[in-house]
């Protein structure tokens, strides 16, 4: 009995990996044109090129994570190192705008590493992007929730789900959706109406699910 507890755990823990390797489903091309304020940041290194996700929520302002922009230890590239790619689908962009400052929220390394309950900065273009941004919620929501971004996985596409169950404790919206590198700094949505707007910014993978700072962390620089 003993080895068949075993053998059970051992297999849904391989399952619960498997799925967190899946990541969000694939957005369909053809609802890509919806999603033209979601796109890519870019980050020219020195050896290397890193990306995550961002959300266009002024003209000339992307909302991502801070870790996205200054790493674990609030020291990442300049701002003219970064570019937010509007609208990437399969080689092809929107729109493609340098960054000019970032604004990181300042209790993301009040105590010299990232607090995730603060996971939150802000781009500031060094122009307006030539796409419709979208809105921060403005009164508090309730699941559905849901979550937008590219992958490291699939860096060519959307991808999303838009049944997410969640709750805020400890600060952080926890979310039942899984999530895979790249889609940190990606929006996590609620429908008001017939729009979405932003209710959050992800930050990492939980142990079921995908952790998200809620957008009340968020102030305009």
């Amino acid at each position: 009995m003993c080895r068949m507890r075993i053998l059970v755990t051992l297999t849904l823990s391989l399952w619960s990996s498997a799925l967190a390797a899946q990541g969000l489903p694939v957005l369909p091309a053809q609802d890509h044109s919806q999603w033209q304020a979601v796109g890519r940041v870019n980050a020219a290194g020195y050896r290397k090129r890193e990306m995550c996700t961002g959300t266009l929520i002024a003209p000339d302002k992307v909302l991502t994570a801070a870790h996205c922009v200054s790493g674990t230890d609030g020291l990442g590239p300049l701002p003219h190192e970064f570019t937010f790619v509007a609208g990437w689908l399969r080689g092809t962009a929107v729109d493609s705008v340098a960054g000019r400052s970032i604004w990181v929220h300042p209790g993301a390394y009040a105590e010299g590493q990232l607090d995730m309950r603060y996971d939150v900065a802000i781009l500031t273009l060094e122009r307006e992007a030539q796409v419709t941004p979208l809105p921060l919620v403005a009164a508090e929501t309730a699941p559905p929730y849901g979550i937008i971004g590219y992958s490291t996985r699939r860096p060519h596409m959307l991808g999303a789900s838009f049944g997410c169950g969640g709750e805020i404790t400890a600060a952080m919206l926890r979310l039942d959706c899984q999530v895979t590198p790249g889609n940190s700094g990606g929006p996590v949505l609620t429908q008001v109406g017939s729009h979405w707007e932003v209710v959050g910014v992800i930050s990492a993978m939980g142990q079921t699910g995908a952790l998200a700072v809620p957008v009340s962390r968020v102030a305009q620089p």
